[in-house]
């Protein structure tokens, strides 16, 4: 028998193909199946911020914000983002899982900026309690992409993918050392859809019988 569980700001990172959304809505229903109340929620976030940055990675190159600017205008988003959804959500007893966060701004804005000062854009707000992290090849992404026949924003390259991969290295390097490491869960994602959910479940609840 499961025990009750406080409400959790649980996160799910990756590259873009990586299958994060799909896990996302996975993890929901198993929320909800089991009883306990939670939101989905996602940065860029729906809020006025966010929806100025989504905008912003699918215009032209010629009329779109340079990357220099992004890491301010996501840090800008996720105060915004934290204080509308997040932390009420909490209070109310509600966990919250959300589709990106801080990690995927220090690996993918870091080759504008550095590590260290994207970091530092996002000090003071608050680590998840969990962050699954998945793990797949950059032109496995890519092959996701293409394949969804959608327009593609600018970090959806190989080239761009294969840097922010390494992003992600060197990030989860960063937040996992120091006096409060992150919780991050890495799960492999190249296996079948629900494979991949059953390593979540467990990495969300390892005590479940």
């Amino acid at each position: 028998m499961s025990r009750p569980e406080a409400p959790r700001f649980i996160t799910i990172e990756g590259l873009d193909g990586s299958g994060g959304t799909t896990q996302l809505r996975m993890l929901h229903a198993a929320f909800l199946a089991r009883g306990e109340a939670c939101i989905v929620t996602r940065e860029p976030s729906d809020g006025p911020v966010g929806k100025l940055i989504r905008a912003q990675l699918g215009a032209p190159p010629e009329s779109a914000v340079r990357d220099g600017v992004l890491p301010y205008l996501f840090a800008a988003d996720r105060r915004d983002h934290l204080d509308r959804v997040v932390l009420p959500a909490l209070a109310r007893g509600e966990s919250v899982l959300s589709d990106r966060y801080a990690l995927s701004s220090f690996a993918y804005q870091a080759e504008a900026h550095g590590l260290d000062r994207v970091m530092r854009l996002n000090q003071d707000f608050p680590a998840p309690h969990l962050t699954i992290l998945l793990e797949l090849d950059p032109a496995v992404c890519l092959t996701r992409i293409l394949a969804r026949g959608l327009p593609r924003d600018r970090f959806e390259t190989l080239e761009r993918l294969r840097t922010i991969q390494q992003g992600y290295e060197a990030a989860v390097r960063a937040v996992s050392g120091g006096a409060a490491p992150w919780n991050i869960v890495p799960i492999d994602a190249s296996a079948d859809v629900d494979t991949i959910h059953a390593r979540v479940v467990e990495a969300v609840w390892p005590w479940r019988a």
